[in-house]
């Protein structure tokens, strides 16, 4: 009898156990913009391993067009239906005017050495941006850099007036759209599933992306002139529901946020010579591509219409945008000085 009642005990204990560690243990899904294998995707899984490592819970990760489209997964993210979203400022741009920083051209340099750092250690990052999230339901977890923005065309550019009467597809952004504008294209917003069958059909001539995005794509094969204008580089972010989050024990919360430094650092290493490799394959692939390196006397051309754009930016974006702008530049000379 003794026996048993202690076996009967363990048994409802171990029971209970089971029942607290169910009732703790949630299934948490995040979603991104970009296909199996691309930046995003090696973040998300990076991000899951730690959750899932480190916790009772698990993580579904969801990838380009499973749930939608940015803007779709974003609004999903918003109210609540996900945990977790990635979505470049190029489309949050729309709703969070100052994200457009990163549009304005010839702002980040194309150094990939200094963007690192810049993105280790920039104030405006880390510290301003989360607040900018947090008024529209959402705690920045992290903003990366994926590779430097690379435009194609249907035939090759080197100064502005050859992108004269071009239509290049943009995300819908309106500094973007700007930027276009003052390079002398005409900028065309389209989904990012309607881009393929534009450039095939000519409904747009041109479109722009990091290089390894172009290759994952096959942007190549139907837009097969490569153009390195040395303009920009394609960021995003990692966010979650700021509702959730905040519904979540400081432990949880801090082990979210070693997650994504994990996560983050796995996609530094990741990216490092991702764009060379792309680039190889793409050559490989295709007999069709040309690759344009603009000199610095030509990406001069280009360079003298940006404080146009940074103008816009400024009066898009108000005060916030001024503030963004002055440490965004400040912590860009902290690194280039360093």
């Amino acid at each position: 009898m003794k026996s048993s009642a202690i076996f009967t005990r363990a048994a409802a204990g171990a029971l209970a156990l089971g029942l607290s560690t169910a009732a703790f243990a949630d299934t948490w899904r995040y979603a991104h913009e970009e296909f199996e294998g691309d930046v995003q995707d090696v973040y998300a899984l990076a991000f899951k391993d730690y959750i899932e490592d480190n916790s009772e819970h698990t993580l579904e990760v969801y990838r380009f067009g499973e749930l939608g489209e940015s803007d779709d997964i974003m609004e999903q993210a918003q109210s609540g239906i996900l945990e977790f979203v990635n979505q470049s400022p190029g489309f949050s741009g729309a709703w969070l005017p100052a994200a457009q920083i990163f549009f304005v051209p010839y702002l980040l340099p194309t150094d990939e050495q200094t963007v690192y750092e810049f993105f280790d250690e920039s104030e405006a990052i880390h510290e301003m941006f989360p607040e900018l999230y947090a008024e529209h339901g959402l705690e920045l977890l992290k903003m990366y850099p994926e590779g430097e923005m690379v435009v194609t065309a249907d035939e090759p550019v080197t100064s502005p007036a050859e992108f004269d009467n071009k239509k290049i597809r943009v995300m819908t952004n309106p500094l973007l759209s700007e930027t276009y504008n003052a390079f002398g294209a005409t900028p065309t917003p389209l989904p990012w599933g309607e881009v393929y069958g534009g450039l095939q059909t000519g409904v747009i001539d041109g479109q722009e992306n990091p290089i390894f995005w172009i290759e994952s794509g096959g942007l190549y094969e139907v837009s097969p002139n490569l153009i390195f204008t040395g303009h920009g580089w394609f960021v995003t972010a990692s966010m979650a529901n700021k509702e959730f989050f905040d519904s979540l024990s400081s432990d949880e919360q801090q082990m979210l946020r070693e997650a994504a430094d994990y996560a983050y650092g796995v996609t530094m290493e990741h990216i490092q010579g991702l764009a060379d490799e792309s680039l190889a394959k793409i050559q490989e692939a295709s007999d069709e591509v040309t690759v344009t390196r603009l000199t610095d006397e030509q990406i001069q051309a280009f360079k003298e219409r940006a404080p146009q754009v940074e103008e816009a930016y400024l009066e898009m974006t108000g005060e916030d945008g001024a503030m963004l702008l002055e440490q965004f530049k400040a912590d860009l000379e902290a690194v280039q000085g360093n």
